[in-house]
Parts: structure tokens; sequence; C-alpha cells
């Protein structure tokens, strides 16, 4: 059975709908259900706890922030200037991809506290962790996309006498592009998530020892409120690197 598409409104509205008929929910069977607000707060009490905190809560999410926008930059810029080298030298991508393949299994949390040891505990070691939870989706998306140039394609490029770069600027890199953004709208959530790992682990400021700190104290409210920031912090970012790729788009040739 064929479905109509969804007009603009409903686009818009439907998602406002679902989230605030789960969050009447939420509101109505915490109570309901006899759950301690010490436990599970309910939805009014976390949105009163942003207002009434919201200095130390952004206080606390300016460093996060911080963080994770370079741990954003240095990941990513690191996996698309390996991604070129490995398309353009097979025999360093034959060497080295499966190192690096071989680090990407280790977890994060297992990570982490061997670089908190190495690089103490300042922003730095934040940034790294945050830079190398981006790193491998953004190294295996650009290498793939600078890969879908035929060779025919690439063939007709060398009849035309297009040099190396000219080759990479016009055929390669615009190819890529899709899978470059794909991956760089996943880093702009997972940055954020690196940077709070790195929090957890050691750090006295930051959206994630907030969270470790309201956890052990049993501060419920202020740790929702933390994480809802948080989610918040990765729908920015999020929506940041979208409207970059709608400008770019918009700059290609044929592009309306």
């Amino acid at each position: 059975m064929m479905h109509r598409p969804l007009s603009l409104a409903e686009t818009i509205g439907l998602p406002v709908i679902g989230a605030l008929s789960l969050l009447l929910a939420w509101q109505w069977l915490v109570p309901a259900l006899g759950i301690p607000a010490y436990i599970v707060p309910t939805p009014l009490a976390i949105l009163r706890t942003l207002g009434i905190e919201w200095r130390f809560l952004l206080s606390n999410a300016i460093p996060t922030w911080g963080e994770a926008g370079l741990g954003f930059l240095l990941g990513n810029s690191l996996a698309v200037i390996m991604a070129i080298a490995f398309v353009y030298n097979p025999r360093l991508q034959a060497a080295y991809f499966p190192v690096v393949l071989l680090f990407n299994t280790i977890p994060v949390l297992a990570l982490a506290p061997i670089i908190i040891l190495i690089f103490g505990l300042g922003m730095l070691p934040k940034v790294i962790i945050a830079a190398l939870i981006c790193f491998f989706p953004t190294l295996v998306n650009t290498a793939r996309g600078l890969n879908l140039a035929t060779a025919s394609e690439l063939d007709l490029m060398h009849v035309l006498s297009a040099s190396g770069w000219e080759t990479f600027w016009r055929l390669r890199a615009p190819r890529s592009a899709p899978l470059l953004f794909a991956s760089l709208r996943i880093s702009a959530t997972t940055c954020v998530i690196g940077a709070i790992v790195g929090e957890w682990i050691g750090s006295n400021q930051g959206l994630g020892a907030v969270i470790i700190q309201s956890t052990f104290n049993y501060q419920a409210e202020r740790l929702f409120a933390a994480v809802v920031l948080a989610s918040f912090s990765g729908i920015v970012f999020f929506a940041v690197v979208a409207q970059i790729e709608r400008i770019f788009r918009r700059l290609q040739p044929g592009q309306s």
C-alpha cells in the first residue's frame, strides 16, 4: 500500500508530539510507580534544576565543548590526511590500516586511563580521547569515498592532462564529500561522548565530572540535567555540521 509523503507540518510536528508524549508519560509514571525522586526525577524537576543551576552547568559545559570541539577538529583532520595518504600509497595502507583497525578494537574506556596516565589531568588527554573516538569512522569513509572514482573517469582526467591535484580536487574530493560529511555528522555527537569519558576518568570540571559527582552524591536532578545538557550539546554540534554540509552542497556546480 502506497502512503503519501509527510507534509512539512507533519515532519516537524510528529517528532514534537512523540517527544512530548514520552515526557508526559515519564512525568506521570514516576510518582505513580512510587519511584523516589533521588533515583529518577520527573522532567519538570530536571527542567527546574536546569533553570536554577544554569550558571554552574554552563561553567562546566564550556570545558566539555572546548575538548569536544578540538577533538573533533584533530581527529577528523588526521583521519582525512591519513585517508589521502592511504589512497595514493596502497603499500602504506597495506602496512598501517590493519594496525589502525586493531587499535580501534580497544574500547575507549580502556584507553582513557592510559591516556590520562601518560598526559596527565589537563585538557590535552580529553582532546585526544575525543579525537580517537572520531578518527576511525572518518578514516574509513573518506578512504572509501576517495576510491569511488572509476578507472574510466581517472583515464579521462589523464587524457585531459589533469595534474594529480586537479584530479583530486575535481574528481576524488567531490566524490568523497557525501561519505565524509556522513562521518562528520557522527563525529559531531561522538566527540562530546569522548570528552565526557575523559572527564569521567580524571577531571574536577566538565559535564563528565558533574555526572560522576552527582551520581555518587545521589543528586539525581543535577545528574539528569547534566545529561540533558550533554545531549543538547551533541545536537548543536550535529546541526552545525549539517548546516556546513548544506552550504557546501549549494556551492557545488549544478546545485540550487
